[in-house]
């Protein structure tokens, strides 16, 4: 490891639109069948004499309501299977806390030094790491060598002097015959502390309070 410093058939009035508005989007749709049923009656008991409604198109009724109410228990199971998926995974999960964990995300910088992985296109004869505040602004420039081997950002001025505390965005820019090839994010090590489940995805919570999508973690280690 290197230590760098600065330098998205027209049918009847019960429709299927309608009964999917009956169900209200949620699992209660088998206890409003009777509520439909009620309606359909309604329905031909108060038809023109003169211009009643074709019986295929009640069984066209009672098979699209049905197939609306299997849509949604279909749904139902899945959603309680994803949730035991999430369950499960964020049980694994839990054996993260307190281990360091690669992703690329911003780095909190208390004062420590911070590991980061940079990212070399291949075939690039040289390379930077550009360092940027919380803000998005560049602060530092450093050059790095071309290997993708970690290397220790000390979080020091050019002077030496420590630099505040907050988060660091670190980018790799790959060169070639002194052009710039690529830009892309580099990846740092960050303590774990929490593990959760946000909008059913398994998420990490790093020191300093950023969170990540575990499926963005590309390592984990002992916490250094």
């Amino acid at each position: 490891m290197t230590t760098i410093t600065p330098t998205q058939t027209q049918t009847s009035p019960v429709t299927a639109a309608n009964a999917t508005a009956m169900t209200g989007g949620n699992s209660n749709i088998s206890a409003d069948f009777e509520t439909f049923l009620k309606m359909l009656t309604v329905q031909m008991q108060n038809q023109d004499p003169l211009n009643p409604v074709d019986s295929s198109d009640y069984a066209t009724q009672l098979a699209t309501f049905s197939g609306v109410e299997q849509q949604v228990q279909t749904n139902d199971l899945l959603r309680a299977l994803t949730g035991q998926m999430n369950t499960g995974g964020l049980m694994q999960l839990a054996g993260w806390v307190g281990m360091d964990a690669r992703a690329p995300v911003p780095a909190y910088f208390d004062g420590a030094p911070v590991t980061v992985v940079p990212n070399v296109q291949r075939g690039a004869d040289a390379a930077q790491l550009v360092v940027r505040d919380a803000d998005g602004i560049e602060i530092q420039r450093l050059t790095i060598a071309t290997d993708n081997a970690p290397v220790t950002w000390a979080g020091v001025t050019t002077d030496g002097a420590p630099l505040p505390r907050g988060f660091y965005a670190f980018d790799t820019v790959s060169l070639a015959a002194g052009e710039v090839v690529a830009e892309a994010p580099s990846e740092i090590y960050a303590r774990v502390t929490e593990v959760q489940v946000t909008g059913g995805v398994n998420t990490l919570i790093l020191a300093g309070g950023k969170s990540v999508p575990a499926s963005q973690v590309t390592a984990v280690r002992e916490a250094s």
